[in-house]
């Protein structure tokens, strides 16, 4: 699963690598080729002017992102250099990045010029408590989420096209008696995509007096755009993977941290030999198993399955061996320790989860072995001396269904001996449940065959070979589900 995991997040990164590369080339491909259709146009001296510093701007625009795109992935510069270098290469008073939030519900802002213009309208009742602070004025634009469906921004992004408002205040968005814009303002306004998914808005805007933007600026405007998409797509492919990589670190660290929880070697018990194993389906897993010395020459071994997969699965098997734990300091009697177990967590597990135990008490001095099975899978007891399996299953509620007088009439204390020779598996379901490629189970009739073939040569041979039978069974599909077992052999 690790090797899985690494492999996806090496193909996330070759991704990341060769978006790069294509940026790059697509971006110095089109100012080629933009420069060579300007170029074929008949011009007079004073416009060839004009185009060679739109040209400067431009590149000056471009090389900036390249930049951006190969050294630099902080998303709070990136949006920084590219309202500055839109609006320096349109010539605008300022601009403005809104990008639509997780939900994508909302357009935030990321970056707004100091100069920029305001492109949102505001509710009257924000205009009368600002009266005239500019200062109060952009700290509430600064803050201020534009639903993605209101507003020129918001009707931009619904249109899909780049647009050119001469009069912002005109625009039909602001009909609404309810918000007001105020102000001589012009803009050049442009919907961001990438890959097929809406980003956000990028604005341009200039006051009246400043001039209206042209068809050649409109035209710059919209090429920019469309590169500075282009470069926000590349950025959250890169931070979507780092935070993977994150996330998969702290998972590795979890993982390690369960791992002190299982035990580190097999008791030294009187007359018996012990043999565990826990292989998770994910970084974390819902089983666990665990050997507790009582004192007294008694052991509790306990082998559980959290219902579902993960982290949460990880965080409340941990929760069920504190308290387990705890509980068997306490009380002596295998039957109450688990029934104030399932007490104690009944309300901290969800309603579509639960805990499936087994708890085992062994007594060196007189050879029983006391059982507490609540609702976990039967186990095989193979006799030597028959060599027949007995399938020992008391009854018993899952942990977790029931806050206690169903579970206290339901569960009970099953008591029984293992003679010299005798093999029993604890097992989560797991191990049966295992599937190949093609949907079949490895089944309990498989199980059985692998006790039977390994039981002599002891517990330790029992768990190798039920693994090897396992990876044999399934090949190279995915593990569906944690895999623990303990092999409980009388000697």
């Amino acid at each position: 699963m690790l090797v899985e995991i690494d492999e996806l997040f090496s193909d996330t990164d070759t991704i990341v690598v060769v978006c790069l590369l294509f940026s790059t080339v697509l971006l110095f491909s089109l100012l080629i080729s933009w420069r060579k259709t300007r170029q074929r146009l008949h011009v007079s001296e004073e416009q060839k002017h004009v185009i060679e510093g739109e040209e400067h701007r431009m590149f000056e625009f471009l090389h900036t992102l390249g930049i951006a795109l190969e050294e630099d992935h902080s998303a709070f510069k990136l949006h920084r250099e590219i309202v500055d270098g839109i609006s320096t290469v349109v010539s605008s008073r300022g601009g403005a990045l809104y990008l639509l939030d997780r939900a994508r519900k909302h357009l935030v802002p990321k970056a707004i010029s100091k100069k920029c213009p305001l492109l949102i309208g505001l509710p009257v009742e924000v205009l009368k408590k600002v009266d005239g602070d500019v200062r109060a004025l952009k700290s509430h634009v600064q803050l201020s989420k534009v639903p993605h469906e209101e507003g020129m921004l918001g009707a931009v992004l619904a249109s899909g096209v780049t647009q050119m408002v001469p009069d912002v205040k005109n625009h039909e968005a602001f009909r609404d008696a309810f918000v007001h814009y105020h102000g001589n303002v012009s803009a050049l306004v442009a919907p961001l995509k990438y890959g097929g998914r809406d980003l956000g808005v990028l604005a341009v805007a200039r006051k009246h007096e400043e001039g209206a933007f042209s068809e050649s600026e409109f035209e710059l405007f919209q090429s920019a755009s469309e590169q500075a998409a282009f470069a926000l797509g590349n950025a959250m492919i890169h931070q979507e993977a780092g935070e993977k990589r994150k996330i998969v670190n702290e998972l590795r660290t979890a993982r390690e941290v369960q791992q002190v929880l299982l035990p580190r070697q097999r008791p030294q018990i009187e007359g018996y030999r012990l043999e565990g194993v826990n292989r998770p389906a994910r970084l974390i897993s819902g089983d666990y198993y665990d050997y507790i010395a009582l004192g007294e020459g008694r052991w509790a071994i306990v082998i559980a399955d959290v219902s579902g997969k993960g982290v949460a699965a990880g965080l409340l098997m941990a929760m069920c061996r504190s308290v387990l734990r705890s509980e068997l300091t306490r009380e002596s009697d295998p039957l109450k320790v688990v029934s104030q177990l399932n007490r104690q967590l009944f309300n901290d597990i969800r309603e579509d989860s639960f805990i499936s135990m087994a708890l085992y008490v062994i007594n060196e001095a007189n050879g029983k072995v006391q059982l507490v099975r609540a609702g976990h899978d039967k186990a095989p007891l193979l006799r030597k001396s028959t060599k027949v399996i007995e399938w020992i299953k008391p009854p018993g509620l899952a942990i977790g269904l029931d806050d206690g007088d169903v579970f206290d009439r339901v569960t009970k204390l099953y008591e029984f001996e293992l003679e010299p020779g005798d093999v029993m598996l604890l097992y989560t379901d797991g191990v049966t449940e295992a599937r190949n490629h093609a949907e079949d189970e490895f089944g309990a009739d498989s199980m059985i065959n692998v006790i039977k073939s390994s039981a002599e040569l002891g517990a330790e041979n029992v768990v190798a070979s039920m693994l090897k039978s396992l990876d044999t069974f399934v090949g190279d599909a995915m593990q569906s589900d944690d895999i623990t077992m303990i092999a409980l052999e009388k000697r």
